[in-house]
């Protein structure tokens, strides 16, 4: 810890001492004791490089059963405040490096892009079609209850004031007594619209700052470099959501829930604006106004606050009408306020106050308020609509029986599309007053229905999940216009196994080929790629590659057709689930797929990592704005075709190990089921949707998220590095390191997976993985982890020379920030790793509630810790 800086280490140590004092208030100074030995003796482990760790094993036996959800607690609390302190310190960096230009900060690239011969027009023309939707999505959501993160949030004002030199001592003592006190682990898990107000939060206590500001600097960075600023009705940048809209195996979202969701997110527009437009109406007390204005306000001493006061009064008359609407009240159908409502009066004050002279008025608040109004309008934010492809066959099968037309499930693709093309073209409503289907196909097209009545503003695109064959698209562009949608929405293809990943660009080519479709795309076309599950599916470096050979040929298929291709990536917070920094990833992709447009998930904790401070989310926002900027006018040369050879070698090697080892060895499940608290995962109430897609189904049936939780609990990560081991093991072993070596150092794609790789091996250890092992599994599945480990401890030699490092160096070693995060993390983690053991095996045993309260709690605390959860 001595080689942090010395600001955030200092941090650090004054929030443990107040954590310190209030666990010695509330359960006496022997206790804590206790809580310092533990952590002491497991930091003298690490240090001593002692794998059995027996003296820390031996002080957690003793622990008294009323002794252990408070130590778990502690440990628990102690990362969740180190997580604070680093987020603050984050932000003291980035204050600080304001002063100066940082590498990959807008100034330098525009300025690189310049240098290269770019011509300023080019930069603005793409900025002008940029389109950058990040969609925030429910799962896993936070570990962390709601209540928590807001105390969480005092303690970093409390930090920000104390760098001030303010008095805050008391009142962060305060808090971290208040969080004692408090429950980390929800008593129920959150429903759908509790998800959708969480996201809504983090709009209204960050980003509705965030937003303005970043584009305040973009705007004066534009004008610097091309002498021409950012237009202020143009938003690069928007928001959309799956909180309330993704029903995917979830039978918690239904039709109603995503009415409710809508019109909670124009309810928070609507009192967010109206807010704004009295602290606006409070500035502009002038009178000079120009004639456009005077003419449309009358002669007033005020006609700022005369137009504002009109504006006002629309917001608020929304608001109270879609609160009785939320509510069940009875109300009259008031014409309620639309984006261009808002907008016009807006810009009319900002028109007259340049007209005026009074430019450096009209360029504080109220432009402000004219950003906010292009990024977010009044439906604050997109909401997405996601539905697995079977559930719209399952219509059609119902209605095709009802007609006595056949079999539609069994039909061939081609008799598919013509059935449903027909349908299309045709005037006449299929659907018949008369049918009554069963109660699954009625909640698909109650949720069509209420995405046809929705307003156009407020809706993102419906992505199928599970999509194969242009029928899956068809089927839900004539379910919608059957239940009246009079506007095109986007419907997204999903492609998520590896299987499904090959196919995509078949599907889409033979969708673009069919006439009525390609004119109902009106030149755009959009694809979603799953990450998570074609990991899950075929393993992380079959399924990364799967990903780029698909973005690569969707590119040219879309250019073929002269369609503009939009990629959505649904990326989760782990390398397993394609995690990892945006910034690196977007410029990793195959050249041309980023073509000023790209859709991106955010997900669960990594909302607040990236977007719950507002100093943070800015330079996030700037990172997107870059990346993509770059990605278009300067994307990266092909990859070589003697590289992208190789690379389906290594995939194939890493699919065949992968799949040997979770399909076809019989000892893998019970392994993992044994070893991993994957069973126990579902008493943590993490968010609405069930841990399984089939309640009765394996671990191919597993969802991602707790697929890759159970072995991040464990330290293991097998999900992000299991066979590249072989495949980079092998190539090694024939004499290829010099190829790899080559493709790191060359090729942007390869070198992000090697780089990932580290990271997730940094946090991987083996010791931890085999104390579960001992504690909880037989000695013949035993067998099976030893062979693991071994497997790991040799993907770390195979990462160190990829990279050119020694065999002794440390991982990380390049990016000590991360690496020092990592190892002062560690003497809390280790405790709760060893408790968390031997409460699985005293709970799998001798089941006890105080035992259950105590396991979900080690559970938060490590991912906590790991600063990831799935």
């Amino acid at each position: 810890m001595s080689d942090l800086h010395e600001a955030l280490r200092d941090d650090v140590r004054m929030l443990g001492e107040s954590l310190g004092k209030t666990i010695s208030a509330h359960l006496g100074e022997p206790f804590l004791a206790k809580v310092e030995q533990i952590r002491q003796l497991a930091k003298e482990g690490r240090n001593a490089d002692k794998p059995e760790q027996g003296d820390l094993l031996q002080a957690i036996g003793e622990l008294e059963k009323d002794e252990v959800l408070p130590v778990a607690r502690a440990f628990t609390q102690f990362l969740n405040l180190a997580n604070i302190a680093e987020e603050h310190h984050r932000v003291r960096r980035r204050l600080d490096s304001l002063e100066k230009e940082v590498p990959d900060g807008m100034g330098v690239l525009i300025a690189d892009l310049l240098a290269q011969g770019i011509q300023p027009e080019q930069i603005k023309d793409t900025f002008g079609q940029m389109q950058i939707d990040l969609v925030l999505t429910a799962h896993p959501t936070e570990v962390n209850r709601r209540t928590l993160i807001q105390k969480y949030d005092g303690i970093i004002e409390c930090l920000r004031e104390l760098d001030r030199e303010e008095p805050a001592q008391g009142r962060l003592e305060q808090l971290i007594a208040q969080i004692w006190h408090t429950d980390e682990i929800r008593k129920q898990r959150p429903t759908p619209v509790d998800e959708a107000k969480w996201g809504f939060a983090v709009i209204e206590n960050s980003l509705w700052q965030a937003v303005p500001h970043f584009y305040r600097q973009l705007d004066q960075q534009l004008r610097e470099q091309l002498n021409e600023g950012l237009p202020l009705t143009l938003s690069p940048i928007r928001f959309c959501s799956w909180m309330g809209g993704d029903r995917d195996g979830n039978p918690n979202v239904t039709a109603k829930v995503t009415h409710e969701v809508l019109g909670l997110a124009r309810w928070m527009a609507a009192d967010l604006f109206a807010r704004d437009v009295d602290l606006l109406r409070a500035e502009l007390s002038m009178y000079q106004a120009s004639p456009e204005l005077k003419a449309r306000v009358g002669e007033v001493s005020e006609p700022y606050r005369a137009l504002l006061g009109e504006l006002r009064a629309q917001l608020v008359q929304t608001r109270e009408a879609l609160s009785k609407q939320l509510k069940g009240l009875p109300t009259e159908a008031p014409s309620l306020i639309q984006d261009q409502d808002l907008l016009e009066p807006l810009l009319l004050c900002h028109a007259s106050l340049c007209a005026c002279g009074m430019a450096n008025i009209a360029s504080g608040l109220l432009e402000d308020i004219i950003r906010r109004a292009a990024c977010f309008g009044l439906s604050l934010v997109k909401l997405d609509i996601r539905q697995n492809a079977e559930r719209h066959a399952a219509v059609f099968q119902e209605l095709v029986e009802f007609y006595q037309l056949g079999d539609y499930l069994s039909w061939p693709e081609t008799q598919k599309q013509q059935f449903l093309l027909s349908e299309l073209e045709s005037r006449r409503p299929l659907i018949p007053r008369d049918w009554h289907p069963s109660a699954e196909v009625q909640e698909v097209l109650d949720t069509c229905r209420e995405v046809a009545l929705a307003q156009p503003a407020s809706l993102g695109s419906y992505v199928i999940s599970m999509a194969s064959y242009p029928s899956d698209v068809l089927a839900v562009i004539l379910l919608l216009q059957e239940q009246g949608m009079h506007f095109p929405i986007r419907v997204v293809p999903l492609f998520e196994t590896l299987s499904d990943l090959d196919g995509a660009p078949e599907c889409i080519d033979q969708l673009l080929s069919l006439p009525w479709y390609h004119a109902y795309t009106q030149g755009h076309q959009e694809v979603m790629i799953g990450y998570s599950d074609s990991s899950k599916d075929a393993g992380q470096l079959a399924a990364a590659w799967g990903q780029y050979r698909a973005q690569q040929a969707l590119t040219q298929v879309c250019q073929a057709h002269q369609v503009h291709l939009t990629l959505f990536h649904g990326r989760g917070g782990t390398v397993g689930r394609g995690g990892g920094p945006s910034h690196t990833a977007i410029l990793s992709q195959a050249p041309g797929s980023v073509d000023a447009t790209l859709r991106v998930t955010e997900q669960g904790e990594m909302i607040r990592f990236k977007f719950g401070i507002p100093e943070l989310a800015v330079r996030n926002l700037e990172l997107y704005a870059g990346a993509v900027l770059k990605a278009t006018l300067a994307p990266g040369k092909p990859a070589q075709a003697q590289w992208c050879q190789y690379m389906d070698h290594l995939a194939q090697q890493g699919l065949q190990s992968y799949r040997a080892v979770v399909r076809e060895d019989p000892q893998f499940v019970p392994y993992f089921r044994s070893t991993t608290p994957e069973q126990e995962l579902a008493k943590l109430p993490l968010g609405s949707r069930p841990a399984k897609r089939r309640m009765d189904g394996g671990v191919e049936s597993l969802r991602a998220i707790p697929w890759i939780f159970a072995w991040t609990q464990i330290r293991l990560l097998l999900p992000a590095w299991l066979g590249s081991d072989t495949a980079f093991g092998q190539a090694i072993a024939q004499g290829e390191l010099d190829r790899l070596q080559e493709m790191y150092a060359n090729w942007p794609f390869f070198r992000s997976n090697i780089d990932m790789l580290e990271m997730v091996l940094a946090k991987c250890d083996t010791g931890i993985a085999a104390y579960y092992e001992r504690r909880l599994t037989s000695d013949e599945l035993g067998v099976l982890g030893a062979s693991l480990r071994d497997r790991l401890e040799q993907m770390v030699k195979a990462i160190k020379a990829i990279k050119g490092l020694s065999e002794e160096a440390p991982l990380l070693a390049g990016n000590p920030v991360i690496r020092q995060s990592i190892e002062v993390r560690n003497p809390y983690l280790d405790p709760l790793h060893v408790l968390q053991a031997e409460l699985l095996y005293r709970d799998r045993n001798q089941p006890d509630q105080r035992l259950e309260q105590a396991l979900m709690v080690t559970m938060a605390g490590i991912s906590a810790g790991m600063r990831n959860t799935g």
